[in-house]
């Protein structure tokens, strides 16, 4: 008995090399090099939280890979972009802690969203700022996010407007306000989706993107557009394809209606450059997360985990009977 227990052991600790190796692989990525000089913007634009010190600063700069301050350009955000770009917040500086570093790259590099330190953007995920970056007008951009102390990540947002703001992109400031509702909208979602069972943020993520995707089609059919009782249907369609049907609540979806009434009417609904870069989200979603759980799926890997943990249960059991 107790070789055959520790037979088993053995192979659940391969078990989980093998079914974690994948994972390991995908969307690799170097982030940002700062010894080089963009054609677009030339140096790459470091914009910090206005509420950092001198040496929290230089640690975030760490953070972000940035060996050399000289390297790019170094501004602060501050309570005032907050009003400046969105025409909201109090004005308080000392809140805003999550900084970026922002490089603009060459035509059709899509938008690309690092988090350098996950365990202290506890909320923001790559996908919602890549989602929220796109309706509000950024496009071909590298982004990576970093905090020196736990936060939710909201205020990168800000910073990262900021980057086109002086590099001289401007961006429509309709867009970056429903820009932002979508950030707090899908993050009060997820956070109130948290631990359920059902519930998967990246699902949630590539639902939003269908959404925008078919809202943008029937705007082009029609020409006008779309009724609320055609945007429930789409919402509920999505969230079917995603299976989050008996997961998202009817208040979320109402929520969800309510933002996409006002995202249809900015500039993004019609934009040939949002449709392109939302096909390279969605396929950058399914790439590192779905394909990966239903390759799992279509092999039995899932249910072989299932049956093996449930088997070794009642090995343990006997052991010790």
């Amino acid at each position: 008995m107790i070789k055959t227990f520790k037979n088993r052991l053995k192979f659940i600790a391969a078990l989980s090399v093998l079914s974690l190796m994948p994972i390991a692989t995908v969307n690799a990525s170097e982030g940002i090099d700062t010894s080089v000089v963009n054609e677009a913007w030339g140096l790459p634009t470091f914009v910090y939280g206005g509420g950092l010190n001198d040496a929290q600063i230089n640690d975030t700069s760490d953070l972000l890979g940035i060996d050399n301050r000289e390297n790019v350009a170094s501004v602060d955000v501050t309570g005032n972009d907050l009003q400046n770009y969105l025409g909201t917040g109090s004005g308080n500086t000392s809140s805003m802690i999550s900084s970026v570093l922002v490089q603009r790259e060459n035509e059709g590099g899509g938008v690309t969203v690092l988090i350098e330190t996950p365990e202290d953007i506890t909320e923001i995920t790559e996908e919602q700022y890549v989602n929220a970056a796109i309706t509000a007008g950024v496009e071909d951009v590298t982004i990576m996010v970093a905090s020196i102390r736990p936060v939710t990540g909201e205020s990168a947002l800000t910073g990262i407007y900021k980057a086109f703001d002086i590099n001289g992109e401007e961006l429509d400031q309709d867009r970056m306000k429903v820009a932002q509702d979508e950030l707090e909208t899908t993050n009060d979602i997820a956070q109130a989706n948290e631990g359920n069972e059902g519930f998967d943020t990246a699902r949630l993520d590539q639902a939003i993107v269908e959404i925008k995707q078919q809202l943008a089609e029937l705007r082009e059919k029609q020409d006008d557009l779309a009724t609320r009782e055609d945007i429930e249907r789409i919402i509920n369609d999505a969230l079917e394809n995603n299976e989050l049907t008996n997961v998202i609540s009817q208040e979320q979806i109402d929520r969800l209606l309510g933002f996409f009434e006002r995202y249809q009417q900015t500039g993004a609904i019609n934009s040939e450059e949002v449709k392109k870069q939302l096909e390279n989200l969605s396929s950058n979603i399914k790439d590192r997360f779905g394909d990966l759980w239903q390759d799992a799926e279509d092999s039995g890997l899932i249910d072989k985990i299932g049956n093996f943990f449930s088997e070794l249960w009642q090995t343990i059991r006997n052991f010790f009977n």
